[in-house]
């Protein structure tokens, strides 16, 4: 469990000696090359093994060097989770922004019916504020005994 690996990278930036390679936000070149190997051996694990890193990342500071952190993690992991500020000030919980957040190659992870499915949730719920729609998904969650129950009232490719 890393938190942050913005804060990481950027005591990187102030330990690190300088390659004169400035990226924008005041961030060097080199600042970067530690936090990226550490989140990078999650991939690297000799004979085949697995390790999981989970990695908090600080975003919407009014940082630049934040913003350009971030950007340059983006992407990197298997899944992305964005809490939403708004949901949580409103304690509506679980106040994670189902837009922004996700797993990549679900398909390999979900199967074809169940995938449909949630790719139709996701878009309806894309359709509304994120208030209203994680109101609207948990109004639905509480009325069901298992995900399994929840997604059969989502329509599929068939209905």
């Amino acid at each position: 469990l890393l938190d942050s690996i913005t804060r990481l990278a950027r005591a990187y930036n102030t330990i690190e000696p300088h390659s004169g390679r400035i990226l924008s936000g005041g961030v060097d070149a080199n600042a970067l090359h530690k936090p990226k190997r550490f989140f990078g051996a999650a991939r690297n694990i000799e004979n085949g093994g697995s390790l999981t890193i989970l990695a908090t990342a600080l975003i919407d500071t009014g940082s630049r060097m934040d913003e350009v952190i971030f950007e340059e993690f983006k992407g990197t992991g298997n899944m992305e989770l964005h809490l939403d500020r708004l949901l949580a000030d409103k304690r509506l919980y679980p106040a994670i922004n189902i837009d922004k957040s996700g797993t990549r190659k679900e398909e390999l992870l979900i199967p074809a019916e169940e995938l449909e499915r949630i790719w139709n949730l996701r878009r309806a719920l894309s359709s509304t504020q994120v208030v209203e729609g994680m109101e609207m998904l948990v109004n639905k969650l509480k009325r069901t005994s298992s995900n399994a129950e929840f997604l059969k009232t989502v329509p599929g490719e068939k209905n």
